[in-house]
């Protein structure tokens, strides 16, 4: 087992973490990487420590892994909410307690924060995540399932 380290994200990672992200982006088939644009709205997500926060993985400081969780307020949940947005470990370096690392990581930011609840969005044959969250305490929200719509693009 290689040793990794795991501290909260800063802009001089963006160059590294844009490769994290393409290689996510493609392990989830999700069309529209712009190096420039995502790089750009990764600046802004640091700028602003109330939209959200991020973690990265290094091994032997090359990048491993990352988590990009947003906030967002809900009455439902009576407070702050965290939404993991993106979470992904290279494959190279899956099984070695990285994912848990960023995670748990994750997990002590939202706690001081005081939200209320956490969640997130997995594919739905993408069964070795849905394994890993159950693991961590996640369950699937019976009754309910996600729907969205574009509103802004480019």
């Amino acid at each position: 087992m290689t040793s990794s380290t795991i501290r909260p994200v800063a802009s001089s990672d963006i160059p590294r973490l844009l490769s994290l992200v393409e290689q996510y982006w493609g392990f989830e088939g999700l069309a529209g990487f712009e190096a420039t644009r995502v790089g750009a709205e990764l600046e802004r997500l640091l700028e602003n420590p109330s939209l959200g926060s991020g973690w990265i993985a290094t091994s032997a400081d090359e990048p491993a892994g990352y988590l990009l969780a947003v906030y967002v307020f809900s009455l439902e949940h009576l407070g702050l909410t965290a939404e993991i947005d993106e979470f992904f470990v290279l494959p190279t370096f899956r099984g070695q307690g990285i994912g848990s690392g960023l995670l748990g990581a994750a997990e002590q930011e939202f706690a001081r924060r005081r939200c209320t609840n956490v969640f997130l969005q997995i594919g739905h044959a993408n069964d070795s995540a849905r394994d890993f969250y159950r693991a961590h305490g996640f369950g699937e929200r019976s009754g309910f399932e996600l729907l969205d719509k574009m509103l802004l693009r480019g």
